[in-house]
């Protein structure tokens, strides 16, 4: 996918959440790992996972992390949002599928991207609602979830998970009354 600037909210928003601490995180749906690089390349003292359903984008983001040097710091697997991250975690990122299928072709600027990486069945929140369900059970007591959602940014605490669920349903609505 080719980077955006809600992209690049996203790392600076990661980064202003784990400050120096040292950190576990995810990036979920990483794709070429182009987020996972950033964060640590910024963060040395955060220990990456980077996981992706795509064997290919798996493929892609080990050379990835390879070329920049941060094998160590970087683990990527192929899996499941968090299913190939063993224990807790203080920080997951994700850009995963949000928009339904049905608005495939509306964006011109989107029509080069890969359809899985945007598109997602039904109204289009099932990656979402199974990601936040998913740290409910996985993020320590002090971490957070940040993930762009139609080129914002947005971050709940652990505790604020389900006020960002109800948030994303009643904007999918919206959009699909817009629609």
């Amino acid at each position: 996918m080719t980077p955006r600037p809600a992209s690049e909210r996203l790392a600076a928003t990661a980064l202003d959440v784990l400050g120096e601490r040292p950190a576990i995180v995810a990036d979920v749906g990483t794709g070429s790992g182009a987020l996972a690089l950033a964060i640590a390349a910024a963060a040395p003292r955060a220990q990456l996972w980077a996981t992706d359903t795509s064997p290919v984008a798996v493929a892609l983001a080990r050379e990835n992390v390879r070329r920049h040097g941060l094998a160590g710091r970087v683990v990527v697997r192929e899996g499941d949002l968090l299913d190939p991250v063993p224990g807790s975690v203080d920080l997951v990122v994700g850009n995963l599928p949000y928009l339904p299928l049905g608005e495939r072709g509306l964006d011109g600027d989107l029509v080069a991207e890969p359809e899985e990486a945007l598109f997602a069945a039904g109204d289009g929140l099932d990656p979402y609602r199974r990601l936040i369900g998913a740290c409910g059970e996985r993020l320590t007591s002090e971490g957070a979830l940040v993930i762009q959602f139609r080129r914002r940014v947005l971050h709940a605490g652990r505790d604020e998970l389900e006020v960002l669920r109800r948030r994303l349903e009643d904007e999918a609505t919206l959009a699909l009354e817009a629609a």
